[in-house]
Protein backbone atom coordinates (compact mmCIF):
# COMPACT_ATOMS: atom_id res chain seq x y z
CA UNK A 1 0.00 0.00 0.00
CA UNK A 2 1.28 3.42 -1.21
CA UNK A 3 1.68 6.39 2.03
CA UNK A 4 3.11 8.36 -0.50
CA UNK A 5 1.32 12.00 -0.60
CA UNK A 6 -0.72 10.53 -3.66
CA UNK A 7 -2.39 8.08 -1.20
CA UNK A 8 -4.44 10.86 0.82
CA UNK A 9 -4.47 13.16 -1.49
CA UNK A 10 -7.16 11.32 -3.97
CA UNK A 11 -9.09 8.69 -1.77
CA UNK A 12 -11.92 6.92 -4.62
CA UNK A 13 -15.20 8.43 -4.82
CA UNK A 14 -17.04 6.83 -1.73
CA UNK A 15 -18.27 2.76 -1.99
CA UNK A 16 -20.05 0.25 -0.30
CA UNK A 17 -17.78 -0.23 2.43
CA UNK A 18 -17.10 3.90 2.26
CA UNK A 19 -17.22 5.14 6.16
CA UNK A 20 -20.86 5.85 7.53
CA UNK A 21 -22.15 8.95 6.95
CA UNK A 22 -23.89 11.16 9.20
CA UNK A 23 -27.35 9.79 8.90
CA UNK A 24 -26.48 5.94 8.57
CA UNK A 25 -24.79 6.48 12.26
CA UNK A 26 -26.13 6.24 15.90
CA UNK A 27 -26.28 8.89 17.72
CA UNK A 28 -26.83 7.21 20.84
CA UNK A 29 -24.31 4.54 20.66
CA UNK A 30 -20.90 5.25 22.58
CA UNK A 31 -18.55 3.70 20.45
CA UNK A 32 -19.89 4.17 17.12
CA UNK A 33 -16.93 6.02 15.17
CA UNK A 34 -15.32 2.44 16.20
CA UNK A 35 -17.49 0.90 13.19
CA UNK A 36 -15.21 2.80 10.34
CA UNK A 37 -11.92 0.40 9.74
CA UNK A 38 -9.27 3.47 9.43
CA UNK A 39 -10.37 4.81 12.99
CA UNK A 40 -10.88 1.48 14.38
CA UNK A 41 -6.72 1.02 13.99
CA UNK A 42 -5.70 4.92 14.35
CA UNK A 43 -7.51 4.11 17.96
CA UNK A 44 -6.06 0.62 18.70
CA UNK A 45 -2.62 2.49 17.86
CA UNK A 46 -2.70 5.32 20.49
CA UNK A 47 -4.19 3.16 23.10
CA UNK A 48 -0.60 1.21 23.51
CA UNK A 49 0.99 4.52 22.16
CA UNK A 50 -0.98 6.88 25.05
CA UNK A 51 0.10 3.95 27.53
CA UNK A 52 4.08 4.85 26.92
CA UNK A 53 3.48 8.01 26.99
CA UNK A 54 2.43 8.41 30.51
CA UNK A 55 5.01 6.13 31.47
CA UNK A 56 8.03 7.89 29.79
CA UNK A 57 6.51 10.96 31.29
CA UNK A 58 6.79 9.59 34.92
CA UNK A 59 10.08 8.42 34.27
CA UNK A 60 11.19 11.51 32.46
CA UNK A 61 11.03 13.38 35.85
CA UNK A 62 12.16 10.95 38.34
CA UNK A 63 15.45 10.61 36.24
CA UNK A 64 15.85 14.49 35.94
CA UNK A 65 15.12 14.27 39.93
CA UNK A 66 17.71 11.55 40.12
CA UNK A 67 20.24 13.10 38.28
CA UNK A 68 20.20 16.45 40.02
CA UNK A 69 18.25 16.43 43.18
CA UNK A 70 16.62 20.13 41.60
CA UNK A 71 12.41 20.18 41.57
CA UNK A 72 13.50 22.75 38.84
CA UNK A 73 15.38 21.00 36.74
CA UNK A 74 12.36 18.72 36.30
CA UNK A 75 10.09 22.06 35.66
CA UNK A 76 12.97 22.93 32.94
CA UNK A 77 12.52 19.34 31.32
CA UNK A 78 9.22 19.85 30.83
CA UNK A 79 9.33 23.75 29.93
CA UNK A 80 11.39 22.18 27.02
CA UNK A 81 8.78 20.05 25.76
CA UNK A 82 6.00 22.44 25.39
CA UNK A 83 8.73 25.63 24.33
CA UNK A 84 8.63 24.57 20.68
CA UNK A 85 4.40 24.55 20.85
CA UNK A 86 4.60 28.12 21.98
CA UNK A 87 7.16 29.04 19.45
CA UNK A 88 6.35 27.45 15.92
CA UNK A 89 3.18 25.76 16.88
CA UNK A 90 1.54 28.35 14.45
CA UNK A 91 3.82 27.44 11.78
CA UNK A 92 3.45 23.92 12.51
CA UNK A 93 -0.33 24.48 11.34
CA UNK A 94 0.89 25.93 7.96
CA UNK A 95 2.84 22.93 7.69
CA UNK A 96 -0.26 20.28 8.06
CA UNK A 97 -2.37 22.29 6.20
CA UNK A 98 -0.11 22.01 3.13
CA UNK A 99 1.12 18.35 3.64
CA UNK A 100 -1.33 14.98 3.70
CA UNK A 101 -1.77 14.05 7.04
CA UNK A 102 -1.09 10.51 7.23
CA UNK A 103 2.54 10.34 5.84
CA UNK A 104 2.89 13.25 8.41
CA UNK A 105 2.09 11.54 11.34
CA UNK A 106 3.72 8.04 9.92
CA UNK A 107 7.33 10.55 10.05
CA UNK A 108 6.21 12.36 13.84
CA UNK A 109 5.47 9.47 15.38
CA UNK A 110 8.56 7.09 14.10
CA UNK A 111 10.82 10.36 14.92
CA UNK A 112 9.27 10.46 18.62
CA UNK A 113 9.75 6.51 18.59
CA UNK A 114 13.13 6.95 18.37
CA UNK A 115 13.93 9.67 20.72
CA UNK A 116 12.51 7.52 23.25
CA UNK A 117 14.79 4.52 22.01
CA UNK A 118 17.65 6.60 22.40
CA UNK A 119 16.56 7.61 25.57
CA UNK A 120 16.56 3.95 27.04
CA UNK A 121 19.70 3.23 25.49
CA UNK A 122 21.44 6.42 27.09
CA UNK A 123 19.65 5.20 30.57
CA UNK A 124 20.50 1.38 30.18
CA UNK A 125 24.01 1.71 29.36
CA UNK A 126 25.05 4.03 32.83
CA UNK A 127 25.51 7.24 30.42
CA UNK A 128 22.80 9.08 30.54
CA UNK A 129 23.34 12.55 31.56
CA UNK A 130 20.45 15.42 32.65
CA UNK A 131 21.02 17.43 29.08
CA UNK A 132 20.11 14.24 26.95
CA UNK A 133 16.83 14.44 28.93
CA UNK A 134 16.30 17.94 28.12
CA UNK A 135 17.56 17.76 24.46
CA UNK A 136 15.12 14.82 24.00
CA UNK A 137 12.33 16.38 25.72
CA UNK A 138 12.83 19.47 22.91
CA UNK A 139 13.09 17.25 20.21
CA UNK A 140 9.73 15.41 21.47
CA UNK A 141 8.44 19.17 21.86
CA UNK A 142 9.63 19.66 18.37
CA UNK A 143 7.58 16.60 16.82
CA UNK A 144 4.58 17.43 18.90
CA UNK A 145 4.73 20.82 16.66
CA UNK A 146 3.61 19.02 13.56
CA UNK A 147 1.89 15.69 15.22
CA UNK A 148 -0.79 17.24 17.24
CA UNK A 149 -2.45 19.45 14.17
CA UNK A 150 -1.74 16.71 12.25
CA UNK A 151 -3.57 14.10 14.47
CA UNK A 152 -6.24 16.62 15.18
CA UNK A 153 -6.81 17.32 11.65
CA UNK A 154 -6.36 13.46 10.36
CA UNK A 155 -9.86 12.43 12.96
CA UNK A 156 -11.99 14.37 10.29
CA UNK A 157 -10.42 12.56 7.57
CA UNK A 158 -11.15 8.85 8.90
CA UNK A 159 -14.33 9.81 10.34
CA UNK A 160 -16.26 12.40 8.30
CA UNK A 161 -18.25 15.26 10.40
CA UNK A 162 -20.94 12.99 11.52
CA UNK A 163 -18.80 11.20 13.83
CA UNK A 164 -16.11 13.81 14.70
CA UNK A 165 -17.24 14.40 17.89
CA UNK A 166 -17.86 10.94 18.68
CA UNK A 167 -13.97 10.65 17.42
CA UNK A 168 -12.52 12.94 19.31
CA UNK A 169 -14.05 12.16 22.71
CA UNK A 170 -13.43 8.89 22.05
CA UNK A 171 -9.67 10.14 21.76
CA UNK A 172 -10.13 11.80 24.89
CA UNK A 173 -11.36 8.80 26.91
CA UNK A 174 -8.25 6.62 25.54
CA UNK A 175 -6.05 9.04 26.34
CA UNK A 176 -7.22 9.69 30.30
CA UNK A 177 -7.21 5.83 30.39
CA UNK A 178 -3.91 5.68 29.86
CA UNK A 179 -3.08 8.38 32.27
CA UNK A 180 -4.64 5.41 34.47
CA UNK A 181 -2.63 2.87 33.77
CA UNK A 182 0.49 4.33 32.39
CA UNK A 183 2.21 5.98 35.51
CA UNK A 184 1.28 2.81 37.78
CA UNK A 185 2.68 0.60 34.96
CA UNK A 186 6.14 3.58 34.94
CA UNK A 187 6.31 3.19 38.78
CA UNK A 188 5.96 -0.55 39.24
CA UNK A 189 9.46 -0.53 36.27
CA UNK A 190 11.13 2.62 37.87
CA UNK A 191 11.23 0.67 41.18
CA UNK A 192 11.82 -2.96 39.84
CA UNK A 193 14.67 -2.29 36.73
CA UNK A 194 14.84 1.28 36.64
CA UNK A 195 14.11 4.12 34.49
CA UNK A 196 15.73 2.55 31.17
CA UNK A 197 13.01 0.18 30.72
CA UNK A 198 9.80 2.79 31.14
CA UNK A 199 12.10 4.73 28.16
CA UNK A 200 12.20 0.98 25.99
CA UNK A 201 8.48 0.52 26.52
CA UNK A 202 7.60 4.05 25.46
CA UNK A 203 10.00 3.61 22.52
CA UNK A 204 8.96 0.32 20.99
CA UNK A 205 5.04 1.52 22.11
CA UNK A 206 4.57 3.71 18.63
CA UNK A 207 5.05 0.39 16.45
CA UNK A 208 1.56 0.30 17.24
CA UNK A 209 -0.58 3.98 15.75
CA UNK A 210 2.88 3.42 12.93
CA UNK A 211 1.48 -0.13 11.81
CA UNK A 212 -2.04 1.53 11.72
CA UNK A 213 -1.74 3.96 9.59
CA UNK A 214 0.07 1.79 7.38
CA UNK A 215 -2.97 -0.71 7.58
CA UNK A 216 -5.13 2.12 6.54
CA UNK A 217 -7.17 2.26 3.42
CA UNK A 218 -6.48 5.35 1.35
CA UNK A 219 -9.77 5.30 -0.44
CA UNK A 220 -11.76 4.90 2.55
CA UNK A 221 -10.45 8.36 3.94
CA UNK A 222 -12.48 11.62 3.33
CA UNK A 223 -11.25 14.16 0.20
CA UNK A 224 -10.01 17.14 1.84
CA UNK A 225 -8.49 19.93 -0.42
CA UNK A 226 -5.03 20.98 0.79
CA UNK A 227 -3.58 24.47 0.70
CA UNK A 228 -1.25 25.47 -1.97
CA UNK A 229 2.14 26.72 -0.73
CA UNK A 230 1.95 30.54 -0.82
CA UNK A 231 2.97 33.66 1.25
CA UNK A 232 1.31 34.75 3.85
CA UNK A 233 -0.66 31.95 4.78
CA UNK A 234 -0.17 31.75 8.94
CA UNK A 235 -1.75 35.52 8.86
CA UNK A 236 -4.06 34.05 6.58
CA UNK A 237 -4.93 31.78 9.08
CA UNK A 238 -5.23 34.26 11.84
CA UNK A 239 -7.16 36.86 10.12
CA UNK A 240 -9.73 33.36 9.23
CA UNK A 241 -9.73 32.90 13.06
CA UNK A 242 -10.29 36.40 14.00
CA UNK A 243 -13.04 36.87 11.55
CA UNK A 244 -15.15 33.93 12.48
CA UNK A 245 -16.77 34.20 16.37
CA UNK A 246 -17.80 30.52 16.61
CA UNK A 247 -14.02 30.09 16.37
CA UNK A 248 -12.14 33.12 17.75
CA UNK A 249 -14.29 32.77 21.38
CA UNK A 250 -14.04 29.25 21.85
CA UNK A 251 -10.12 29.82 21.45
CA UNK A 252 -10.05 32.79 23.85
CA UNK A 253 -12.38 31.06 26.26
CA UNK A 254 -10.39 27.74 26.61
CA UNK A 255 -7.00 29.85 26.50
CA UNK A 256 -8.39 31.53 29.86
CA UNK A 257 -9.46 28.14 31.70
CA UNK A 258 -5.97 26.43 30.19
CA UNK A 259 -4.02 29.53 31.68
CA UNK A 260 -5.81 29.85 35.27
CA UNK A 261 -7.89 26.99 35.88
CA UNK A 262 -5.90 23.79 34.30
CA UNK A 263 -2.95 24.76 37.25
CA UNK A 264 -3.69 21.20 39.39
CA UNK A 265 -0.39 20.11 39.66
CA UNK A 266 0.48 23.42 41.71
CA UNK A 267 -3.00 23.51 43.85
CA UNK A 268 -3.32 19.82 44.33
CA UNK A 269 0.01 19.13 45.82
CA UNK A 270 -0.52 21.98 47.78
CA UNK A 271 -3.26 21.20 49.16
CA UNK A 272 -2.26 17.72 49.88
CA UNK A 273 0.81 18.75 51.92
CA UNK A 274 -0.37 22.34 53.56
CA UNK A 275 -4.46 22.48 53.83
CA UNK A 276 -5.06 18.41 54.65
CA UNK A 277 -1.48 17.63 55.61
CA UNK A 278 -1.94 13.93 54.16
CA UNK A 279 1.23 13.80 52.37
CA UNK A 280 1.34 11.97 49.12
CA UNK A 281 -0.98 9.61 48.93
CA UNK A 282 -3.57 11.97 49.14
CA UNK A 283 -2.39 13.99 46.19
CA UNK A 284 -2.17 10.93 44.10
CA UNK A 285 -5.92 9.76 45.34
CA UNK A 286 -6.89 13.62 43.96
CA UNK A 287 -5.39 13.04 40.48
CA UNK A 288 -7.08 9.15 40.74
CA UNK A 289 -10.59 10.84 40.76
CA UNK A 290 -9.74 13.36 38.39
CA UNK A 291 -8.45 11.59 35.71
CA UNK A 292 -11.69 8.67 36.79
CA UNK A 293 -13.98 11.84 36.05
CA UNK A 294 -12.28 12.81 32.64
CA UNK A 295 -12.84 9.17 31.63
CA UNK A 296 -16.39 9.70 32.43
CA UNK A 297 -16.63 13.12 30.63
CA UNK A 298 -15.18 11.62 27.66
CA UNK A 299 -17.13 8.84 27.51
CA UNK A 300 -20.24 11.16 28.21
CA UNK A 301 -19.33 13.32 25.53
CA UNK A 302 -19.28 10.50 22.89
CA UNK A 303 -22.90 9.68 23.24
CA UNK A 304 -23.41 13.43 22.25
CA UNK A 305 -24.11 13.55 18.57
CA UNK A 306 -22.89 17.12 17.82
CA UNK A 307 -20.84 20.50 19.75
CA UNK A 308 -23.17 23.14 20.47
CA UNK A 309 -21.28 25.87 21.49
CA UNK A 310 -23.95 26.63 24.77
CA UNK A 311 -22.99 23.08 26.19
CA UNK A 312 -18.92 24.42 25.97
CA UNK A 313 -20.72 27.43 28.10
CA UNK A 314 -22.65 25.25 30.57
CA UNK A 315 -19.53 23.01 31.39
CA UNK A 316 -16.89 26.05 32.06
CA UNK A 317 -19.65 27.95 33.74
CA UNK A 318 -20.38 24.68 35.99
CA UNK A 319 -16.06 24.17 35.81
CA UNK A 320 -15.41 27.36 37.53
CA UNK A 321 -17.92 27.08 39.89
CA UNK A 322 -16.82 23.82 41.40
CA UNK A 323 -13.31 24.99 41.79
CA UNK A 324 -14.68 28.32 43.33
CA UNK A 325 -16.46 25.20 46.03
CA UNK A 326 -13.69 23.03 46.03
CA UNK A 327 -11.65 25.96 47.31
CA UNK A 328 -13.83 26.42 50.40
CA UNK A 329 -13.86 22.08 51.07
CA UNK A 330 -13.54 21.82 54.66
CA UNK A 331 -12.42 18.15 54.91
CA UNK A 332 -10.32 15.72 52.61
CA UNK A 333 -12.74 13.34 51.68
CA UNK A 334 -15.37 16.35 50.14
CA UNK A 335 -12.38 17.67 48.51
CA UNK A 336 -11.44 14.52 47.04
CA UNK A 337 -15.24 13.66 45.56
CA UNK A 338 -15.25 17.51 43.91
CA UNK A 339 -12.33 15.83 41.80
CA UNK A 340 -14.55 13.60 39.96
CA UNK A 341 -17.13 16.72 38.78
CA UNK A 342 -14.47 18.97 37.97
CA UNK A 343 -12.87 16.29 35.43
CA UNK A 344 -16.37 15.84 33.66
CA UNK A 345 -16.63 19.16 33.44
CA UNK A 346 -13.02 20.00 32.37
CA UNK A 347 -13.09 17.27 29.94
CA UNK A 348 -16.58 18.20 28.60
CA UNK A 349 -14.99 21.72 27.65
CA UNK A 350 -11.77 20.13 26.01
CA UNK A 351 -13.74 18.08 24.53
CA UNK A 352 -16.58 20.03 23.11
CA UNK A 353 -14.33 23.20 22.08
CA UNK A 354 -12.49 20.86 20.10
CA UNK A 355 -14.85 19.61 18.30
CA UNK A 356 -16.86 22.85 17.84
CA UNK A 357 -14.08 24.46 16.06
CA UNK A 358 -13.05 21.45 14.03
CA UNK A 359 -16.66 21.18 12.53
CA UNK A 360 -17.03 25.10 11.74
CA UNK A 361 -13.34 25.33 10.06
CA UNK A 362 -12.63 24.70 6.24
CA UNK A 363 -10.73 22.03 5.52
CA UNK A 364 -8.13 23.39 4.14
CA UNK A 365 -7.43 25.40 7.10
CA UNK A 366 -7.97 22.60 9.93
CA UNK A 367 -4.38 22.46 10.44
CA UNK A 368 -3.89 26.44 11.33
CA UNK A 369 -6.52 26.75 13.43
CA UNK A 370 -6.34 23.61 15.22
CA UNK A 371 -2.46 24.70 15.74
CA UNK A 372 -3.71 27.70 17.21
CA UNK A 373 -6.05 25.94 19.56
CA UNK A 374 -3.85 23.34 20.99
CA UNK A 375 -0.97 26.15 21.36
CA UNK A 376 -3.31 28.38 23.41
CA UNK A 377 -4.22 25.36 25.57
CA UNK A 378 -1.37 23.64 25.97
CA UNK A 379 1.20 27.23 26.14
CA UNK A 380 -1.35 28.53 28.68
CA UNK A 381 -0.70 26.28 31.67
CA UNK A 382 2.88 27.06 31.75
CA UNK A 383 2.58 30.71 31.54
CA UNK A 384 -0.13 30.92 34.19
CA UNK A 385 0.99 28.66 36.37
CA UNK A 386 4.08 30.89 37.82
CA UNK A 387 1.39 33.07 38.19
CA UNK A 388 -1.15 30.95 40.08
CA UNK A 389 2.08 29.41 42.31
CA UNK A 390 3.10 32.93 43.50
CA UNK A 391 -1.21 34.11 44.33
CA UNK A 392 -0.70 30.12 46.15
CA UNK A 393 2.54 30.39 48.24
CA UNK A 394 2.00 34.25 49.54
CA UNK A 395 -1.95 33.94 49.89
CA UNK A 396 -2.61 30.01 50.66
CA UNK A 397 -4.32 27.09 48.30
CA UNK A 398 -7.99 28.15 49.25
CA UNK A 399 -7.11 31.89 47.84
CA UNK A 400 -5.23 30.22 44.44
CA UNK A 401 -7.62 27.80 43.46
CA UNK A 402 -10.67 30.04 44.03
CA UNK A 403 -9.27 32.75 42.07
CA UNK A 404 -8.51 30.10 39.46
CA UNK A 405 -12.12 29.54 39.17
CA UNK A 406 -13.54 32.71 39.39
CA UNK A 407 -11.10 33.60 35.94
CA UNK A 408 -12.31 30.59 34.44
CA UNK A 409 -16.33 31.33 35.56
CA UNK A 410 -15.97 35.28 34.60
CA UNK A 411 -14.39 34.09 31.35
CA UNK A 412 -17.36 31.75 30.92
CA UNK A 413 -19.90 33.70 31.62
CA UNK A 414 -18.19 36.86 29.19
CA UNK A 415 -17.62 34.48 26.24
CA UNK A 416 -20.88 33.31 26.70
CA UNK A 417 -22.44 36.85 26.66
CA UNK A 418 -20.54 37.55 23.56
CA UNK A 419 -21.68 34.37 21.82
CA UNK A 420 -25.31 35.48 22.79
CA UNK A 421 -24.99 39.04 21.68
CA UNK A 422 -23.33 38.00 18.32
CA UNK A 423 -25.99 35.31 18.03
CA UNK A 424 -29.16 38.00 18.67
CA UNK A 425 -30.02 36.21 22.13
CA UNK A 426 -31.38 37.81 25.01
CA UNK A 427 -31.54 36.91 28.49
CA UNK A 428 -35.33 35.56 29.19
CA UNK A 429 -36.15 34.96 32.63
CA UNK A 430 -39.79 33.43 33.27
CA UNK A 431 -41.97 31.54 36.08
CA UNK A 432 -42.43 27.88 34.32
CA UNK A 433 -44.96 25.38 36.36
CA UNK A 434 -44.19 27.24 39.58
CA UNK A 435 -39.87 27.51 38.85
CA UNK A 436 -37.93 30.27 37.70
CA UNK A 437 -36.55 29.84 34.45
CA UNK A 438 -33.36 31.31 32.73
CA UNK A 439 -32.63 31.03 28.94
CA UNK A 440 -31.36 32.82 26.06
CA UNK A 441 -34.15 33.25 23.52
CA UNK A 442 -34.16 35.37 20.07
CA UNK A 443 -34.36 39.09 20.53
CA UNK A 444 -37.91 38.35 18.61
CA UNK A 445 -38.84 35.91 21.13
CA UNK A 446 -38.47 37.71 24.08
CA UNK A 447 -40.57 40.67 22.50
CA UNK A 448 -43.51 38.72 21.85
CA UNK A 449 -43.22 37.05 25.77
CA UNK A 450 -42.91 40.86 26.56
CA UNK A 451 -45.97 41.59 24.77
CA UNK A 452 -48.08 38.62 25.91
CA UNK A 453 -47.37 39.04 28.86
Amino acid sequence: MSTGPGADSAPAPATHDSPPTPDSTSRSSMFSSLRIRNYRLFFLGQVVSNTGTWMQRIAQDWLVLSLTGSSAAVGITTALQFLPMLLFGLYGGVLVDRLPKRPALLATQTAMGLTGLALAFLTLSGHVQVWHVYLAAFAVGLATVVDNPARQSFVSEMVGPGQLQNAVSLNSANFQSARLVGPAVAGLLITGVGTGWAFLFNGLSFVAPIAGLLMMRARELHVVERAPRGKGQLREGLHYVASRPELIWPIVLVGFIGTFGFNFPVWLSAYADDVFHAGAGAYSLFNTLMALGSLAGALLAARRGTARLRVLIAAAVAFGALEVVAATAPSLWLFSLLMVPLGIFGLTVNVTANTSVQMATDPAMRGRVMALFMMVFMGGTPLGAPLVGWVTDAYGPRVGFALGGLVSLAAASGVGLALARIGGLRLSVAWHHGHPQVRFVPREQRERLATAA
